[in-house]
């Protein structure tokens, strides 16, 4: 039980610290308003990195990724028995998040009337830059996660010692080189969850869910993830 707890904290901290960012980055009156992409791709090194520590100290393995789950388990590198209990908790955790995020900036929410002053569903999920390309969409996703599971795979057990600062470090050299097409989602629950949130809480003037994109989040980071699994194992 404390191995799914772990990865509900773990997922949990990383929604909050990440999406708290993109708030901070959009809504109107927050002190960061503005900032650049280097601010928030360091953001997000950061909030894996912190997510994994407390993940790790629950004894869970740090995934909180539903790509990292489906696929080392798909290659047995993962316990077959533990996958159900882990989706659950990463995309709980993701929820209660998104939910923390909402209530912290709700007066900012309250302030940010429309979707060109920053009330948007990127607060709490990703986009593409160049939008009506769903298929090269995927197809970025499915790169820039490729490129993370498969470091990710070369370093062992990653909740170790200072290995989660290197898994934050990989997250923002991915963020930097590649995420710029799509927000660089790498991960199903972290994104598909506070979207989800963000279309049924009761947040004030907020736009666009945008759930019709929801898939590409999703199957990409996992077609991704196999295919950098499948290299590891043959090579």
């Amino acid at each position: 039980m404390g191995e799914y707890l772990g990865e509900f904290m773990g997922t949990m901290v990383l929604v909050v610290l990440g999406t708290g960012l993109s708030a901070s980055a959009n809504l109107k009156n927050a002190y960061a308003k503005g900032v650049d992409w280097l601010y928030i791709s360091f953001g997000w090194g950061l909030a894996v990195m912190f997510g994994v520590y407390v993940a790790g100290s629950f004894g869970a393995e740090g995934h909180l990724n539903p790509a990292v789950t489906l696929s080392f388990s798909a290659f047995n590198l993962f316990a077959k028995t533990k996958v159900l209990g882990y989706l659950i908790a990463q995309f709980l955790g993701a929820f209660l998040g998104a939910v923390v995020i909402a209530i912290h900036y709700y007066p900012h929410f309250k302030m940010t009337k429309t979707e060109e002053e920053g009330n948007i569903v990127g607060i709490f999920s990703t986009g593409p830059k160049v939008p009506g390309k769903k298929g090269w969409n995927f197809v970025s996703e499915m790169i820039a996660t490729f490129f993370f599971i498969y470091i990710l795979l070369n370093l062992g057990q990653f909740t170790e010692g200072l290995k989660p600062l290197i898994v934050g470090m990989i997250i923002t050299g991915i963020g930097l080189a590649l995420g710029s097409t799509t927000g660089y989602a790498l991960n199903p629950a972290r994104d598909f969850s506070p979207r989800l949130a963000y279309a049924i809480l009761p947040i004030p003037n907020k736009g666009d869910a945008h759930m019709e994109y929801a898939w590409v989040p999703i199957l990409g980071p996992i077609a991704g993830a196999f295919l950098a699994c499948l290299v590891h194992v043959l090579f």
